[in-house]
């Protein structure tokens, strides 16, 4: 008798809480070796933007946790690190993450240009992905702009005054060798 209690207060006090732990850190550890399918279906970690110019970053994942900052940029890139019901944890370009609710994002992909060049030297956009092709703006670094399609080592931008394509390498907002349109 005194064996079976042994074994299930072991199970309840050590087996069972240690599974949990090892079941919370799951999502995060497939993450780091790559991308897996979050709880909404969709890849973890992605690249998504912000929907509006007004958005509260959380120290969790409900409006009961405190407003750490807000975003005031609409269209600023993110990526999606966690998922937790309706909430996303985010990452920006400078680090900082934080939670917010799902609806505030949106899949439109945009990037900034080379954020963290601080010599404010101007990049080439090309008419083609090919840095031979003739140049169709230049950018400096930090510009927000929209991706419109990424074939591995290129990406095309599209801006209110500007498009054409650029060094992938030189953004953040799309992943290294990413492919999409």
């Amino acid at each position: 008798m005194k064996s079976m209690q042994f074994r299930q207060k072991f199970l309840f006090q050590i087996v069972l809480p240690l599974a949990l732990c090892l079941a919370l850190a799951a999502p995060s550890v497939a993450s780091a070796q790559g991308t897996t399918k979050g709880p909404s279906g969709l890849p973890v970690p992605r690249f998504v933007s912000l929907k509006s110019d007004a958005v509260n970053v959380r120290r969790g994942p409900s409006r009961e946790h405190d407003v750490v900052w807000r975003y005031v940029r609409a269209g600023l890139p993110v990526e999606v690190t966690q998922e937790f019901e309706n909430w996303r944890r985010i990452r920006d370009f400078e680090g900082a993450e934080g939670w917010v609710f799902h609806s505030l994002l949106t899949g439109v992909r945009t990037a900034l240009v080379a954020p963290w060049d601080k010599s404010r030297t101007a990049i080439n956009l090309h008419a083609d992905p090919d840095e031979a092709t003739r140049v169709t703006a230049m950018v400096e670094p930090g510009v927000q702009a929209n991706v419109k399609e990424c074939s591995g080592t290129w990406c095309r931008l599209e801006g209110k005054t500007f498009s054409g394509w650029i060094a992938q390498a030189s953004l953040w907002g799309v992943y290294p060798d990413e492919t999409f349109d």
